[in-house]
This record gives C-alpha cells, sequence and structure tokens, in this order.
C-alpha cells in the first residue's frame, strides 16, 4: 500500500461551541476531534470501517483557545493482523501566524472490521525511514505496557 495513505491532516477552527467553563476548548471536544482522525486515518489505511478498541495515555500539554486553528495529525505506526496503532498528535495557534504549538498527544488503536462486527486483516504497515522505526518501537513499547496495566485492573473488571 502506498505511504500516503498512512497519515492525516485535520483543519479547522476551534468555534465557541468547544468552550468549557474556563474559556477554552473542552477536552471532550478535543478527545472527539482525536477519535475522528484516528477513525479517518484508519479507515483510509485499511478501507475497511474501524472501531476504536483502545485509547492511551491522551496528554494535554497546553489549551487550545476557541478561534485558534486547529491541526490534528494522525499516522500509523504499527499494523498487527486486524489492527492499527495510530499516533495523534494536535497543534493549535492563532490563526493569523504561522507557529502552532503541539497541545496534546496520544495513541489509539483501532481494528478493521466487515458488516456484522468481525474483524478483519489490514495492510501490513512498514516503516521506512528512522522516525517511522522509532515510532513503531513507541508502539510495541506500549502495547507491552498495556499488558502490565490490563493484568493490574483485571480484578475491576
Amino acid at each position: 500500500m502506498d505511504s500516503i495513505y498512512h497519515t492525516i491532516t485535520l483543519r479547522f477552527l476551534a468555534e465557541p461551541s468547544d468552550v468549557n467553563f474556563g474559556g477554552k476548548v473542552h477536552g471532550g471536544s478535543v478527545m472527539k476531534w482525536i477519535d475522528q482522525a484516528g477513525y479517518t486515518c484508519a479507515a483510509n489505511w485499511s478501507g475497511q470501517y474501524a472501531v476504536t478498541v483502545y485509547v492511551g495515555g491522551i496528554r494535554f500539554f497546553k489549551p487550545i483557545s476557541i478561534g485558534d486553528l486547529v491541526e490534528i495529525n494522525a499516522k500509523i505506526i504499527y499494523t498487527g493482523k486486524t489492527s492499527m496503532h495510530i499516533s495523534i498528535d494536535v497543534f493549535a495557534g492563532n490563526p493569523r501566524q504561522q507557529q502552532k504549538s503541539k497541545t496534546t498527544h496520544c495513541v489509539m488503536v483501532f481494528a478493521a472490521v466487515d458488516d456484522t462486527g468481525k474483524p478483519i486483516p489490514v495492510p501490513k504497515w512498514q516503516p521506512q525511514t528512522a522516525n517511522e522505526i522509532n515510532l513503531e518501537q513507541y508502539a510495541k513499547k506500549l502495547m507491552d505496557l498495556r499488558k502490565d496495566i490490563d493484568e493490574e485492573m483485571k480484578p475491576y473488571l
């Protein structure tokens, strides 16, 4: 599969309807945008409907202001048999200025599914650059950490 299909970027202005009680963009709005970007990336890569399997370690570094230009970059960093691990970075800043700051980061896992909801195979993603190889290693480390977290959470599920 062509490497151009492993990344997507969404751009839009943060609107007044996204405001929280503190006057900044609500974290729930940012999470919705992250899910939309992740889904778009997963569906584009797999050519299938995809469902969210996991969202981990969402880090909010900086608030987003109403009226900011928001840019969400999503990219495949690892694929399993039916899963796609997607790194998502959110940037924002004044639309009259070129500089944008990273506001949020997370990694999501999506699974491609058929019309009955059964997981189906996805194309294998192969890292091409040193940065992509590092991101694939990052995804694998996170998978190992999730196993420990899952084990820790078992008594509470």
